[in-house]
């Protein structure tokens, strides 16, 4: 029978999609407020794997991947989801995002997305949202899956993730000192 257990704390992480530096960095600002500060930040590039987002926000959509300095729990994905999408928002310009926020989990084993949108591979959480396995850690990498957005299946992609597991065992093992826990008081 298995016991159940209190999970790991994971890495926070995000893809911010992007046009205009400004928004980026309102973001950018916007997600340390609500998360806490940064511990890495990937150089921004062309995002060309979908015309999809250029509806609502233009062409020249930009794509970078981040991470927080603090571990958080990972029932707290769709309270985050939750705020990610008021940041979205209100940052809006009428009635068009400007940017687009995609939290997520870095774990040992997987990484895992917040989404409102079902599927079949997508586990619903609580609140309209559900988690969707994007990548899974084996044999020494983070491996795509059938179903994988191409921009997180990309070598350099993987390698960011990577590295930020290197952290994430780092400072579960208390080699990186941690931080105050920003989400301790998220609302559910």
């Amino acid at each position: 029978m298995s016991v159940p257990k209190a999970p790991k704390p994971c890495k926070l992480v995000f893809g911010l999609l992007f046009r205009e530096d400004d928004g980026k960095i309102a973001a950018l600002r916007s997600l340390t407020d609500l998360f806490g500060p940064l511990d890495a930040v990937t150089r921004p590039q062309d995002f060309a794997f979908t015309r999809f987002y250029e509806k609502e926000m233009g062409p020249g959509i930009r794509r970078l991947f981040g991470s927080f300095d603090t571990l958080v729990d990972p029932g707290l994905l769709p309270d985050i989801k939750a705020r990610t999408n008021r940041l979205e928002q209100d940052t809006a310009c009428d009635g068009r995002r400007t940017v687009n926020v995609d939290p997520g989990l870095l774990c040992e084993e997987r990484l895992v997305l917040a989404t409102g949108k079902n599927a079949g591979h997508r586990i619903y959480l609580r609140n309209g949202i559900y988690a969707d396995l994007t990548l899974l850690y084996r044999d020494g990498a983070y491996r795509p899956l059938p179903w994988t957005y191409p921009d997180y299946a990309q070598d350099e992609t993987r390698r960011f993730f990577r590295l930020l597991r290197g952290i994430l065992i780092a400072r579960r093992s208390g080699r990186i000192p941690r931080r105050p826990d920003p989400m301790e008081d998220c609302e559910s």
